[in-house]
């Protein structure tokens, strides 16, 4: 309690001394202060507060106010008056990004930013690197070059997430640039986001967002490059950072921009022959002997033309095939041709003949094309090469009419301009040369690209001629696709020539690059010129010429002219000779006779000689003598399956995919040999018939081999497929003939079971025929029998008659003869008169007694009654019976 006591005692005594030094300064006036606003709460609130410039300088602050939501912000082009707490408009030639903060004046480092340099080598641990550092240079900040790592960071505090936004210039790979961004919760970008890409001879924009709260930028280069060489630096400009709580001012426009608006969200650069200074509104025209590029703060007398300030140039053919000398000035022009001692610019020469296409190329329609494959050219026609021999492709070129495809010139500026010069190198006929008119500090690039080499002995050569004309000490050089210098000159050197052996396929392109001078302006007549470029080898290149084949064996893809069809090359000297009949040319070693293969069984070669094809038919002779013919058509599209799971040490699945190519390739033994296949891979296929498969891709592999191999050399398949069953001929199917049914008898057909064909003849229709039943041939049968029988009664009754009257004539004349032997009575007559039969049975029948003359008159009567009877009876069984006739056949 006294403690207690004794400290507010203290305070008091405290306030009455600081009340009493207050009471001696004066008031203080609004220039005295500033406002700020305090942290924000966790209700989202605060107080604005008044803050002294100057500690101790003036009493009387203004008491504290309830501040803006922590939430409020601003526009672009506004800005957040802290008198009256209201977003207001940036008055012309200043500009805001409202809730964000910009930095393009680079004169030097900003506030919060932080730059240093270490060493990331631990073998050059003694190495002083705290020089090492950005560097501001006005428009923008540039990295180190030497062998130390330098760091550029800054840290701001975000209100809400935002978006960095920065441009960067990147053209030299020798030096790893990277950004990255680590935030309060300690987070980092990503490590595979954070590497910059290279710039292509312009400013690149780079743009991530960030999180709420604290975040520090980093901006981190390290060079690797070989001792001695040049390297460009990256260049960064332009960062705007949005999110931040506030901005309580607005920005001047920096010399060279204006606004002339209010509520500009950015300055817009004058344009070229303008000015202006800081915080303009408008910009201001120079004089007529000035000059001033695009974004320039003051103009410059313009000086007198020289011969620096122009440069010449070929035109391209035209279609008389006719070029011209043009003279043109540099442009953007600055000099003036009225000053004293001024040149003028050369009248453009007349029209000469233009010169032929670079070899390897001809003329079509007044420009150069590339000869097709297989051709050659001087530059003028193209010709076929010989049999035998392969066109060397490659580039050459030594008529410099117009700037190759594959070939780009460029400009570096060693300090930044705004200049939109951008010729380097410029064709001249006979040579390239160098243009002037940049700065002397500026690398001039010519930079040639090529797809690659094929494989051969010495992968590829670059042969140039070239010539310099320099003052200091650099010159020209020339590197390959990484940036490493392959060899360099100084000073002035004359016409020669340098080869270049090119030992790797990554090696994909060549940069020649000429700076007259580090100093600015002093040595702008140094020059240099490439009158040739020749490199071998070249995939998708053009041929002067052509050369004999390899005298080993040709591998696949090769340039060399193949021989006709059927016809293999004769070792040593070029010849094509033809293979024998039935075979096909290997297309590993078309040089040889033993690049011709026999045809396997059942095949024929094909009208290229490049393969035995197939017509997917097979037919065998069985052993019964029957022939059974067989199709595969069906199975002949490609086929793909895949083996059971496998399983590696690391527990990884797999599976091993076939592709089969039925009845289209010859199916012999492969010949690329390996030291585990020493004869080469073999597949043999086995096709078993069975019906019920009607999918054509059933493919089984051994049981004991899950792989399809054993061995790895030899593999087996087992294609079961109704497609393997032979055609179907007569001989599989069989005929059921049904019983004779009211005149009408079936015939049906069926396959014969098991079945073993498919396709080929199909089952015939059904057949019907007319037949006959067998109760109408047992009727007929009996009536012919019965007709018969009645007939030859008949004919027996006549004879008997007729016998009976010759016995009664016989014993008349033997009675009348008076029993003389070898003697007959006189003939009263000639013949027997008509009516004598009736009289003769008369007398006979009255020697008879009445029974048997009832029995013999009515005998007559009753057979021919009978005839009758039986001849009703035959044509009421016909009329009555069915007319239909079927067939009968075999059961």
């Amino acid at each position: 309690m006294q403690r207690g006591l004794i400290t507010h005692l203290s305070h008091f005594v405290l306030g009455l001394v600081l009340a009493q030094a207050s009471a001696d300064l004066p008031m203080c006036k609004e220039s005295d202060y500033h406002f700020e606003y305090t942290e924000c709460d966790v209700l989202g609130s605060r107080w604005r507060v008044a803050v002294p410039n100057k500690a101790d300088t003036c009493t009387g602050l203004p008491d504290p106010v309830k501040g803006t939501q922590c939430t409020f912000s601003c526009s672009n082009g506004e800005f957040l008056d802290m008198q009256s707490q209201q977003c207001q408009k940036c008055a012309a030639g200043t500009y805001s990004l409202g809730t964000g903060v910009a930095f393009d004046e680079w004169d030097d480092l900003p506030a919060g930013f932080v730059t240093q340099g270490m060493t990331m080598n631990e073998g050059n641990a003694h190495t002083d690197c705290s020089n090492s550092t950005w560097t501001p240079k006005g428009d923008y900040v540039a990295s180190n070059t030497d062998e130390c790592t330098a760091m550029l960071s800054y840290a701001v505090s975000l209100k809400k997430p935002g978006v960095l936004a920065f441009e960067y210039f990147y053209p030299d790979n020798s030096i790893y640039f990277e950004f990255f961004i680590q935030n309060d919760q300690c987070q980092s970008t990503d490590s595979e986001s954070r590497w910059m890409k290279i710039s292509d001879n312009n400013w690149s924009q780079h743009r991530v967002e960030l999180n709420k709260g604290n975040n520090v930028l980093y901006w981190r280069t390290t060079t690797y490059a070989l001792q001695g060489s040049a390297v460009k630096p990256v260049l960064l400009r332009n960062i705007r950072i949005s999110g931040v709580a506030y901005t309580s001012e607005c920005f001047h426009c920096k010399p060279g921009t204006h606004s002339a608006e209010q509520g500009s969200a950015h300055c817009s650069p004058c344009p070229a022959d303008t000015f202006s200074n800081k915080g303009a509104t408008v910009c201001h025209e120079c004089e007529k002997d000035k000059y001033a590029e695009a974004g320039s703060g003051s103009c410059k007398p313009r000086p007198a033309c020289t011969n620096s300030d122009y440069f010449y140039t070929h035109t391209p053919c035209d279609s008389e095939g006719k070029t011209q000398l043009m003279y043109k000035w540099i442009e953007p022009k600055i000099c003036s041709e009225t000053v004293e001692g001024a040149v003028k610019l050369p009248a453009s020469g007349e029209k000469q003949t233009c010169p032929p296409c670079n070899p390897g190329f001809f003329v079509s329609n007044s420009t150069c094309e590339p000869c097709t494959n297989g051709s050659f050219s001087n530059g003028t026609v193209c010709t076929k090469c010989p049999v035998g021999t392969e066109p060397v492709v490659g580039f050459e070129y030594k008529w410099w009419n117009k700037m190759p495809t594959n070939m780009r010139s460029s400009v570096f500026h060693q300090e930044f301009s705004e200049s939109d010069h951008n010729t380097a190198w410029e064709v001249a006929g006979e040579y390239i040369y160098t243009t002037p008119g940049n700065q002397d500090t500026d690398f001039l690039m010519l930079t040639l690209s090529v797809p690659g080499y094929s494989e051969r002995s010495e992968l590829s050569r670059i042969t140039f001629v070239f010539e310099t004309k320099c003052t200091a000490d650099l010159c020209i050089q020339i590197g390959n696709w990484n940036n490493e210098v392959v060899e360099h000159w100084t000073g002035s050197n004359r016409k020669q020539s340098y080869s270049y052996v090119i030992q790797s396929n990554s090696t994909v392109g060549f940069t020649w690059t000429f700076q007259r001078t580090q100093e600015l302006k002093k040595f702008s007549a140094d020059v240099a010129k490439i009158y040739s470029i020749s490199i071998t080898n070249v995939i998708g290149g053009v041929a002067s010429q052509c050369r004999r084949c390899p005298l080993m064996s040709v591998k696949a893809g090769s340039a060399c002219v193949p021989c006709p069809p059927g016809h293999y090359m004769v070792n040593g000297s070029g010849a094509c000779q033809s293979c024998l009949p039935n075979t096909f040319i290997r297309a590993d070693q078309p040089v040889g006779e033993a690049a011709c293969i026999q045809c396997g069984p059942n095949t024929k070669t094909n009208k290229a000689h490049t393969a035995c094809l197939s017509d997917c038919t097979l037919a065998v002779q069985t052993r019964g003598g029957s022939l059974q013919r067989y199709n595969f058509s069906p199975l002949a599209n490609v086929t793909g399956f895949h083996s059971s799971p496998r399983f590696t040490i690391k527990g990884l699945r797999y599976f091993q995919r076939f592709s089969v190519d039925f009845c289209v390739f010859d199916v012999s033994r492969s010949s690329d040999t390996t030291q585990a296949c020493k004869k080469g891979r073999s597949a043999a296929i086995r096709l078993r018939c069975n019906p019920s498969v009607t999918a054509k891709d059933h493919i089984t592999l051994p049981s004991n081999c899950s792989e399809g191999t054993c061995d790895g050399c030899t593999f087996h398949f087992l294609w079961q497929s109704q497609h393997a069953c032979p055609l179907c001929t007569k001989n599989h199917y069989r005929e059921i003939v049904s019983a004779c049914i009211q005149g009408i008898q079936r015939t049906t057909y069926v396959w014969q079971h098991p079945l073993q064909c498919y396709g080929g003849e199909s089952l015939p229709a059904q057949k019907v025929s007319a037949c006959v039943t067998l109760d109408f041939w047992l009727k007929f049968g009996v009536s012919t029998g019965t007709i018969a029988a009645v007939l030859l009664i008949s004919i027996s009754c006549y004879f008997w008659k007729k016998t009976r009257k010759l016995q009664y004539k016989y014993s008349k004349l033997m009675m009348s003869s008076g029993g003389k032997e070898c003697e007959l009575p006189a003939v009263d007559s000639c013949a027997i008169m008509e009516g004598e039969d009736a009289e003769d049975d008369l007398m006979d029948l009255t020697k008879k007694s009445f029974f048997t003359k009832i029995k013999s008159f009515s005998r007559e009567n009753i057979i021919i009654y009978y005839i009758q009877l039986t001849m009703l009876y035959i044509v009421i069984f016909l009329l009555s019976e069915d007319s239909r006739w079927i067939r009968l056949g075999p059961t």
